[in-house]
């Protein structure tokens, strides 16, 4: 199966970070693994993602509740493609994903996204803030361990 790891974030606005630096640690781990690294959202990702049998995002993720570090899994089921799309710009991973399929691009079967709580998005900073940065070898140990890698 044809996996694609991505990191998806902006590596120098602290925990926005989070997913490019989870994906590294999943390179190092696992350097078979196909690892890419990208500050693209939405519709941009369509010329990274077609192609895969298998894909999985690492991303960053406010809540209201949650606590920094905290992992979230979501199927791309699970998140609901805008239904007003008046604009290629700004489209959500789910929007993308549909479009991709129904333009009968070679779209992966099997998704999954993971999200990361974070607590700092905003600040100038290469680093993530202590809490998130604390959990990102056991969050990379997690996915590998629950996407079989």
């Amino acid at each position: 199966m044809k996996t694609l790891v991505l990191g998806v974030g902006n590596s120098i606005l602290t925990d926005d970070g989070v997913g490019i630096e989870i994906a590294r640690q999943l390179r190092e781990r696992k350097p078979e693994l196909e690892v890419i690294e990208t500050g693209e959202s939405g519709i941009g990702l369509l010329d990274i993602i077609v192609g895969y049998d298998k894909l999985i995002i690492v991303d960053s993720i406010i809540t209201e509740k949650g606590k920094p570090g905290e992992l979230y899994k979501l199927g791309v089921e699970a998140l609901k493609p805008a239904e007003n799309l008046s604009s290629s710009h700004g489209v959500d991973i789910a929007t993308a994903y549909e479009i991709g399929q129904g333009l009968g691009y070679d779209m992966p079967e099997h998704v999954s996204i993971y999200a990361v709580e974070i607590e700092d998005n905003t600040t100038f900073g290469e680093k993530c803030t202590g809490e998130v940065e604390g959990r990102i070898p056991f969050i990379a140990e997690q996915i590998i361990k629950e996407e079989r890698l």
